[in-house]
């Protein structure tokens, strides 16, 4: 089989149960289809979910270490960033490549993985800030996992699950925290910024998600009613 035949043959295998709407969308489903055909067999998706829970806390330390002994330990986050990347977008989609599916245990421990990872970057971030910025600390770490909890409702209503918002997905958000993380090496104090800046994206995006599943969920009422 032809090396184009294989890649298109994995995009359709890791692409079964899910449909992605991010700007990257493109270069980051051949990179993953890529990655999953050469994976090694001892290699299974829990281990790349515990490599991708690696990846979010090495990002947690890289905001400890950079308030106890020096910015630079920040530019450890991208290499986190790059391994939680690998780790949690490589684990579902190496099970549905290698036709193992485990759906619901998958999703289920994905979600609570990452819902725990977000958390201790949270706690590292508040760490890193000085104390009249904590309230910060803890927005970033409520909205973010608002956005999960929207996902989750979006699945319930829709039956269709989505890890982006629009044209931004995780793979957005790691960069933007990578450029960020350089940024406030070279100029210290600017990732607070960033930081607000963030959150208050976040806040709108789920609170417009929010009324779009209202909706869907009124329209889903009204639909299971007539057929009654």
């Amino acid at each position: 089989m032809k090396n184009n035949e294989k890649l298109d043959n994995a995009l359709k295998a890791i692409s079964k149960d899910r449909q992605r709407t991010n700007m990257l969308r493109r270069f980051e489903q051949r990179a993953i289809a890529y990655l999953v055909q050469r994976m090694p067999l001892f290699v299974s998706s829990n281990i790349l979910t515990g490599i991708g829970f690696l990846g979010n806390l090495i990002l947690a330390l890289c905001f400890v270490f950079g308030a106890i002994y020096s910015p630079y330990f920040l530019l450890f986050g991208i290499i986190g960033s790059f391994i939680n990347w690998f780790g949690d977008s490589l684990d579902g989609r190496l099970a549905y490549y290698r036709n193992k599916p485990r759906k619901w245990y998958g999703f289920t421990l994905d979600i609570i993985v990452d819902f725990v990872g977000i958390i201790f970057i949270g706690l590292g971030f508040m760490f890193y800030l000085e104390t009249q910025w904590l309230v910060v600390g803890y927005a970033f770490i409520v909205m973010y996992n608002l956005e999960m909890v929207i996902a989750l409702l979006r699945y319930k209503i829709t039956n269709q699950y989505s890890i982006d918002s629009g044209f931004l997905g995780p793979t957005e958000v790691r960069i933007a925290i990578c450029i960020a993380l350089i940024i406030e090496v070279l100029f210290n104090g600017l990732f607070l910024y960033f930081a607000i800046l963030s959150t208050l994206i976040l806040f709108i995006a789920n609170i417009k998600d929010i009324l779009q599943i209202i909706k869907l969920a009124d329209l889903r009422d009204k639909e299971e009613k007539t057929y009654f």
